[in-house]
């Protein structure tokens, strides 16, 4: 008891004290720690601690500056836009934040963004007129926005308040570069040297200038002179090794990179390692690269070079191991689960890979995670679920162009053009002049027949270069425009600069079958194949052109050709088990079709095909499985469920058919083989009227044999069996070799 009241009292004051720790404390001690971890470089625990700041006073400038810096030093732009411009709207006076936030703003390609950049710096001079950063920030904005004059104004201002300022000479320079005026730009760098002898970084930049202009003799000489001053000079050393490079002297490079190497800047370490890499000497590039890893096992950057360099040796095992320790080790390591989960899709584990990026979602709203799980949703076949994570990815990242052009494309497969439209739009003001909007953009203008808009997209995108895709896109304008011979001219020479892109072949052979003349653009297709006979893609088009056009023979060459140039297409598989099925060898069909199957289970396509053949050949069983299977794999597959529920019609289960069936008819609603199906199904069941609704809607949208079969039998036994007979006729003289036919004869001959 006396010990018990001893103690009892000691902790009743830890824990008052702990408790009752004011904001202030708590933020003050964050801040600390965090800036501490900043200074290492660890500045995954430094946001840890920055954000633990801002919890403690949640309206307090200070922890959203820092964090700011640590996301900036990270590297994620974005996050660190956010928290500088939340300690902004905090507090408008804080200045370091104001200059941080500004220079993100400046770099940006907006000219609205240039402005308010422009007007922040302004706001930091009304309270630090002598701020030299600000200056140099202010006139970094004016040169931005077509105003050299003011910003040279600026510039000199600094450099008065103080000459030995670099960041002002180098910027003064650069403004008398826009002004054309390369003696000044000269100039002003060797004031700086003259100001700073001593300086190394101020002599590197005279030699960047030199380098820039074309000089390159004199610019070594700069470079040398850097290392006297600094023999260890880090920029000096990368810039000499660089122009060694590009000079052929590889050995004098190598030494150069080794002694930039051997420097104990961490940005440096592995550069000597990845000129060995790419001078073909990969395995003692590899060695160093493994060396550096275990040197510092906390080094992601390290890691992430090695699992690269595993990656291009082929060496997948390897690289997963890397991985797998880290994430054994600490398995919140997001970009340990996200470098996995690419590995992971590459190979196919598609369930390993969503495992990986589910986990890192569980962490943080990661864009990229995002869009790695939409690949694996279009490599499953899963499109309708696509657009969402690639949404999600844009909502977490606006500026991610990929998702967005991507989430583009998918709208307009899936007839969304004006969606697209919409979206690129709203692309970030920096991204709308790039290629990839421009020619995007384009494609929607097309399918949405704004044919004028869609010209003047196309020219400008020729503007910036004269493109396969923006050929192809010429090409196409000018098909619709009829205007034939041009047409085939910029598809010619889309081809020529990349022969392999099909879409270019396509539009050259359309050029040809638009004006009746599908033998030649057959031909001419033929001619692009044998130029191309390791070029699987032009291959597998070929073998569709000659398929569609009945040369069986022909396709099965070209499919072959394309399966001996990438044994991994699984396109050219699924290609030659349709021709093995449309000359009746349904062994030879499957025969193909299993081992792909097996390989890519959540290959929707090469499933579909595989129970199809199965039931085509009277495997019910084996058919109905493959049908779970696609269902399990997508349940909003119509085919999928179509088929399944036919199935299990003619395997005498119609209850859990007619689920199926419904649920089809909810997915495609005018499809005439749910119609058929449905039908059937309610035949099955002995519920007939239904049944002769739905089969005579089938047959009224597409009238097959099998579906005029069903719908004779519907009628006789719905009890009108002259229409029966009239139908079964019809039938007959359509195909009397079907399963159905005997069926049918044989209830009609019953019931007379």
């Amino acid at each position: 008891m006396r010990l018990t009241s001893v103690i009892a009292p000691a902790m009743l004051v830890i824990l008052i004290t702990s408790g009752c720790q004011s904001p202030q404390a708590r933020e003050a001690s964050a801040l600390k720690n965090g800036k501490k971890a900043f200074e290492k470089r660890d500045y995954q625990t430094a946001i840890i601690h920055f954000k633990n700041a801002a919890a403690a006073r949640p309206k307090d400038a200070e922890p959203y500056y820092q964090l700011g810096r640590a996301y900036l030093a990270s590297n994620d732009i974005n996050l660190a836009a956010v928290n500088f411009k939340r300690a902004t709207d905090l507090n408008p006076k804080h200045t370091g934040a104001q200059l941080e936030f500004s220079r993100l703003l400046a770099s940006s390609r907006s000219e609205a963004m240039i402005v308010e950049a422009q007007k922040r710096a302004q706001d930091v001079l009304s309270l630090l007129p002598d701020d030299l950063q600000a200056l140099n920030l202010l006139a970094f904005t004016e040169l931005r926005l077509g105003k050299p004059e003011t910003a040279e104004a600026h510039l000199e201002q600094a450099l008065r308040k103080s000459p030995s300022d670099l960041k002002s000479s180098m910027t003064l320079a650069q403004t008398r570069l826009v002004r054309k005026d390369v003696a000044g730009a000269e100039q002003a760098l060797k004031q700086a040297i003259a100001q700073a002898p001593k300086s190394a970084e101020a002599v590197v930049y005279l030699g960047g200038f030199y380098l820039a202009m074309g000089r390159t003799a004199e610019a070594e000489q700069q470079f040398r002179r850097a290392l006297e001053l600094d023999p260890k000079h880090g920029p000096a050393l990368s810039s000499l090794a660089a122009m060694q490079v590009r000079a052929g002297q590889s050995a004098e490079a190598e030494q150069t990179y080794r002694r930039l190497s051997a420097l104990p800047d961490k940005q440096y370490k592995p550069l000597h390692a990845l000129f060995l890499f790419q001078s073909g000497r990969r395995d003692e590039a590899l060695a160093e690269l493994e060396k550096l890893a275990k040197e510092d096992p906390e080094d992601r950057d390290a890691r992430t070079r090695l699992v690269a360099a595993y990656l291009a040796l082929k060496r997948v095992g390897d690289a997963e191991k890397v991985l797998t320790a880290a994430l054994t080790k600490n398995p919140r390591d997001v970009d340990a689960l996200l470098q996995r989960s690419r590995i992971r899709l590459g190979n196919g584990k598609y369930d390993e890979a969503t495992a990986d990026l589910n986990q890192v979602l569980r962490f943080r709203n990661d864009p990229q995670a995002h869009y790695l799980l939409s690949k694996i949703h279009l490599a499953r076949g899963k499109t309708a679920m696509r657009p969402q994570e690639l949404g999600e990815a844009l909502r977490a990242d606006p500026g991610f162009l990929a998702a967005r052009i991507e989430l583009a494309q998918a709208l307009i497969a899936t007839r969304g053009a004006d969606s697209a439209l919409k979206l690129l739009d709203e692309a970030p003001q920096e991204q709308r002049g790039m290629a990839p909007v421009i020619l995007q953009r384009n494609w929607a203008l097309l399918v949405l027949g704004r044919r004028e808009e869609a010209r003047k997209g196309i020219d400008q995108a020729l503007a910036i270069a004269r493109s396969s895709d923006a050929l192809v896109q010429d090409a196409v304008w000018k098909l619709d425009q009829k205007d034939y011979a041009k047409a085939r001219s910029s598809a010619e020479e889309a081809l020529k600069g990349d022969p392999g892109d099909t879409r270019a072949l396509g539009a050259l052979v359309q050029t040809y079958s638009a004006q009746k003349q599908t033998a030649a653009g057959i031909q001419k297709a033929r001619e692009y194949g044998s130029q191309q006979p390791a070029a699987p893609a032009i291959q597998q088009f070929l073998g569709s052109l000659l398929l569609q056009n009945g040369d069986r023979a022909g396709a099965r060459k070209a499919f072959e050709a394309a399966k001996a140039a990438n044994p991994a297409l699984v396109g050219a598989d699924i290609a030659l088990a349709q021709i093995d099925a449309l000359e009746g060898r349904l062994d030879e069909t499957r025969k193909r079709l299993s081992p792909v199957v097996a390989a890519h289970p959540d290959n929707m396509q090469a499933r579909l095909f595989l129970a199809q053949t199965e039931f085509a050949d009277g495997k019910s069983s084996a058919a109905l499985e493959q049908y779970r299977k696609a269902v399990a794999l997508n349940g909003k597959n119509g085919i999928a469920v179509n088929g399944l529920a036919y199935t299990l019609a003619e395997n005498n289960q119609p209850d859990e058919a007619l689920k199926y069936a419904q649920e089809a008819k909810e997915l495609a609603p005018e499809d005439p083989a749910v119609d058929d199906t449905l039908g059937w199904t309610y035949f099955r069941k002995g519920m007939y009227s239904l049944a002769v609704k739905y089969l005579e809607s089938a047959n009224a949208r597409e009238g097959t044999a099998r579906r005029k079969y069903h719908l004779a039998m519907a009628y006789l036994k719905a009890g009108d069996p002259k229409r029966g007979r009239d139908t079964l006729t019809a039938a007959m003289k359509m195909d009397a070799r079907l399963p159905e036919a005997g069926l049918a004869r044989q209830l009609f001959g019953g019931s007379q």
